[in-house]
């Protein structure tokens, strides 16, 4: 096993908060393998580049010989974690919650070692818990402990509801961590109160208190915002190589050095050379943000899916040809309800997945985004006959495309 130093200095790359590295030095010179415990709440479909920094970081973990305990929060994900809210979350019922875990259990084994990993449901444990039990672990702490939480306390003091419900949940968390008997908990900088309180349970259980590890919050594609679907500034990991190798290639010049360090997986001296050049100007942006896009998509899509999601992106934006696949798109007339008449533009970028609605296509189509073979149509009540529509390529923007097909 490598030394307790390296493994500091591998497992403190990269990291915000270490709770303490003392600790942690104390666990790691046992010489036995620590148990690193990661909660994930199903509570979307898609894991995207900022969560799977802490994802990452588990890995590392891995690597160095640790095991991963992972908890899948089907039951705490009805409760709704209240990290980083303004307001109460709403509550998830469990069919959507199992459908969520589905996924991201495939989604994480892309990123995991699945020789050195368990998986933990917390409904096995949180759900039997009967009033007496709950009683039991709400006098584990204070109201006026709970009000220490950022969010809490700003809410609180401007007047917005707290649920009882919100309290408990770092209560239910921290359970975790003793029911896990966990060494070290990882989560994201909004996880580090949660965390915490899994700590100080764990004392109060007669256990070692686990060692706190938080990740930061990666900048999505806009530079600014927490990367978020919701924003739509985000890459999935399961997208497809093209789109995220086009992606990455986008992403501000000044959060390269983040990117390398929070989702390349690298060792942090490959970390530091890159970005040394980067700073001496012996790396151009443009050739790192390449390499970062060739590493990204091999870690999720396997060896050479970088190069070939490069050479792909040289022939549509350098080359400005087509793509080498391109999705096909039938065409529904009663859909666009145009009867035997000729159909509108904007429609059929709706009904072929490349406008999210009528307007927002007849948007697009002012604005010059919008090519039909080739030639740019500007008129955003464009229509044609279906029939003329048969076999043309259509193009939105620089990375949506299809192939129409009349019915």
């Amino acid at each position: 096993m490598v030394g307790v130093d390296e493994q500091v200095r591998i497992i403190a790359s990269g990291v915000v908060d270490l709770i303490s590295e003392a600790d942690l030095r104390r666990k790691l010179a046992r010489g036995a393998p620590l148990r690193v415990k990661l909660g994930i709440d199903p509570t979307a479909s898609d894991i995207h580049l900022g969560f799977a920094v802490v994802l990452r970081k588990l890995r590392q973990f891995q690597d160095l010989g640790h095991t991963a305990v992972l908890i899948i929060g089907d039951f705490t994900a009805q409760v709704g974690d209240p990290s980083g809210r303004s307001a109460t979350r709403p509550p998830l019922s469990k069919a959507e919650v199992d459908a969520h875990a589905a996924t991201y259990l495939e989604q994480v084994r892309r990123i995991l070692d699945p020789d050195r990993l368990e998986v933990h449901r917390n409904a096995d444990w949180l759900a039997p818990l009967d009033m007496a039990g709950i009683l039991r672990l709400t006098a584990q702490t204070t109201v006026a402990r709970m009000l220490e939480r950022d969010d809490f306390a700003k809410r609180y003091a401007g007047g917005t509801p707290i649920s009882l419900t919100e309290f408990l949940y770092p209560l239910l968390q921290g359970q975790d961590s003793v029911e896990v008997r966990a060494d070290v908990e990882l989560g994201g900088t909004d996880q580090l109160f949660n965390n915490l309180m899994g700590r100080h349970l764990q004392e109060r259980a007669g256990q070692e208190g686990q060692v706190v590890c938080t990740t930061p919050l990666l900048e999505g594609l806009d530079g600014h915002n927490k990367m978020s679907k919701s924003l739509g500034n985000y890459i999935g990991i399961a997208e497809a190589p093209g789109e995220q190798f086009g992606k990455l290639m986008s992403i501000p010049d000044a959060l390269m050095p983040r990117y390398f360090r929070l989702t390349t997986g690298w060792h942090p001296d490959r970390c530091d050379e890159v970005e040394a050049a980067l700073a001496a100007g012996d790396l151009r942006p443009v050739e790192a943000k390449r390499l970062l896009g060739r590493t990204v998509v091999d870690l999720y899509h396997g060896d050479g899916a970088g190069a070939a999601a490069e050479a792909e992106f040289d022939k549509v934006f350098r080359a400005n040809e087509a793509p080498s696949e391109v999705p096909e798109h039938v065409l529904d007339p009663a859909d666009l309800g145009a009867g035997d008449g000729p159909v509108r533009l904007a429609a059929v970028l709706r009904q072929a997945g490349l406008a999210p609605s009528n307007k927002e296509g007849g948007r697009l189509i002012a604005q010059g985004g919008v090519r039909l073979d080739g030639a740019v149509v500007d008129d955003p009540d464009a229509v044609f006959a279906p029939e003329a529509l048969d076999g043309v390529l259509v193009q939105v923007g620089k990375r949506r495309w299809a192939r129409l097909r009349n019915a």
